[in-house]
């Protein structure tokens, strides 16, 4: 008897050591789906997950503009994705690159890993003690990979969803694998958070502006649900950039069809409709920004105590009775 429970201990000795060496609390676990990504036409790359983990964008989502994008999970090794993006960056190729971490990597069958880099090279991993269903798929300018699903019909169901897409921006693509993979089962647990990141295909030197999108969802009972959401939000405010641009360019024209199309997608979104009656107001619009301005001061009355300060910071260029008119 003793000597049974002496094997019993020594046993779990060895695999509670062996679970210590892959995983480490610092690291954390990211049973998953995901997919790497590039736009063969913009250059873009990105990552797309979801996973019943919290917070498992700032896990699994690794990129640099001009470099390219990584997506480290199942028993996840961060360091996959700082180290993955220097060899890029150095000049290996994103499978050159894998293949070099991986080998140097005792923990190499629990960890599941993709690249892909600025050229379009793409390789995936996934070690054989990932948990089951789990496996990848590599095609022309993405892979897609997932473990612990509920199913094995994930990956397919990415990889068709990513190629028939075709068109559509990159983000949208990615988004629309996701929830594919979800369609098909998902995670076995369930989910819990989900992210996109996207960079750009080459760097222009400025690192702060080279994170195209980088929306993520950290606990959520429907993660993708509110994806596509930040997603939808994201291009509405590039609506009203383009028509904070076309006003710089005093092209009137263009910034009231810009600002329409992103009030168009969130009607109810004050923030648009009180820019876009500023920009009305600085054209001489004062009474059709003055009539917007009063549906949205229903609302909410701060907007009115905001365009009182405006004028000081120079955003606001009216006459004292057009700022009297505005405010009535």
């Amino acid at each position: 008897m003793k000597k049974a429970i002496f094997l019993f201990s020594i046993c779990l000795f060895i695999i509670t050591f062996s679970f210590a060496q892959f995983f480490k609390k610092e690291a954390g676990l990211a049973h998953t789906f995901s997919i790497v990504a590039r736009d063969a036409v913009t250059g873009e790359m990105a990552v797309g997950v979801q996973s019943h983990w919290f917070s498992v964008g700032t896990a699994v989502s690794w990129g640099e503009a001009g470099v390219g994008v990584v997506a480290t999970q199942s028993f996840v090794n961060k360091s996959y994705g700082i180290k993955g993006l220097d060899l890029m960056k150095k000049g290996k190729t994103a499978p050159e690159a894998l293949s070099e971490l991986l080998a140097a990597d005792e923990g190499r069958e629990v960890r599941q890993v993709a690249m892909i880099d600025a050229n379009g090279n793409v390789n995936s991993w996934t070690g054989k003690n990932c948990i089951d269903h789990a496996g990848n798929i590599v095609g022309k300018n993405y892979s897609v990979q997932s473990n612990m699903m509920l199913g094995d019909k994930v990956n397919a169901a990415m990889s068709k969803a990513f190629e028939g897409s075709e068109g559509k921006p990159l983000a949208e693509r990615v988004l629309t694998a996701l929830k594919a993979a979800q369609a098909a089962g998902g995670d076995i647990r369930g989910k819990q958070s989900a992210a996109i990141l996207v960079v750009a295909g080459k760097s222009n030197g400025q690192p702060w502006n080279e994170r195209l999108i980088d929306l993520r969802v950290d606990d959520n009972k429907a993660p993708l649900d509110e994806l596509d959401r930040l997603l939808r939000t994201f291009r509405a405010y590039e609506h009203m950039d383009k028509g904070d641009l076309a006003t710089e360019k005093n092209d009137m024209k263009l910034a009231m069809e810009e600002y329409g199309a992103a009030m168009k997608m969130f009607p109810d979104n004050l923030e648009m409709q009180y820019w876009t009656a500023i920009t009305l107001a600085n054209n001489k619009k004062v009474a059709e920004a003055s009539k917007l301005l009063q549906k949205i001061y229903k609302k909410d009355a701060n907007w009115r105590e905001l365009t009182k300060r405006l004028p000081k910071v120079n955003l606001l260029n009216v006459s004292a009775d057009g700022l009297q008119e505005l405010l009535k």
